[in-house]
């Protein structure tokens, strides 16, 4: 136990030393995703949808050891076209092909590290990896009356990506939502999770 708490210690101690030093650069960030939702039953056809977000990006790495921090607050929207007239009990009310459009508010928070010690080459192309969770605000959704929608979600994420000339940033990702994001008002227990692949690129000041 003594030896837990004396790696804590010293953990802490050389984290709030690399926190003085550490670079923090902020910038904006765009992108464009292909969105699914996973229900949690085949019941009807799910067709994915392509969505964007848009927003502002920071990026605080601790120099030497190539690992950082990096998060954003951007609009989404998300969501994919429901086929709910396949089955009766939605048919009889008049619903058909509906798309399911999600309007959000996401915060993603990621740990990285970027390959730093490539003899000059990072200077120009320097990849990193990244992956961590995702907090999601809903701020508005599509007109369909046999929905019902959560006020928030929460996901992980995991990427890859290469920054460019240490301004410009490409990276591609896949979200996995944790926690529903809608479910159906006459089968409540018929939810569904948020899915999708994002690529987005960020510059950063």
């Amino acid at each position: 136990m003594k030896k837990i708490l004396t790696a804590i210690i010293v953990m802490t101690a050389l984290f709030g030393v690399s926190t003085v030093n550490a670079q923090l650069r902020y910038g904006v960030i765009a992108g464009a995703s292909i969105n699914d939702l996973k229900f949690t039953q085949d019941l009807i056809t799910v067709d994915s949808e392509v969505g964007y977000s848009v927003g502002g990006f920071s990026e605080l790495m601790f120099p030497g050891v190539g690992f950082g921090l990096d998060f954003g607050l951007m609009y989404s929207q998300r969501g994919a076209s429901l086929h709910l007239g396949e089955k009766e009990v939605w048919a009889s009310d008049g619903f058909g092909t509906e798309r399911a459009y999600l309007h959000c508010i996401e915060i993603p928070i990621n740990l990285r590290f970027k390959f730093h010690r490539l003899n000059g080459i990072e200077d120009y192309v320097a990849p990193f990896v990244f992956g961590g969770p995702s907090f999601t605000l809903l701020a508005g959704h599509g007109n369909v009356d046999a929905l019902e929608y959560a006020g928030g979600e929460v996901g992980l994420q995991a990427g890859i990506g290469v920054e460019l000339f240490k301004n410009w940033q490409l990276s591609a990702s896949h979200n996995w939502g944790m926690t529903y994001s809608l479910k159906t008002k006459k089968l409540d227990d018929f939810s569904a999770l948020n899915r999708s692949w994002n690529i987005r690129l960020a510059y950063l000041f």
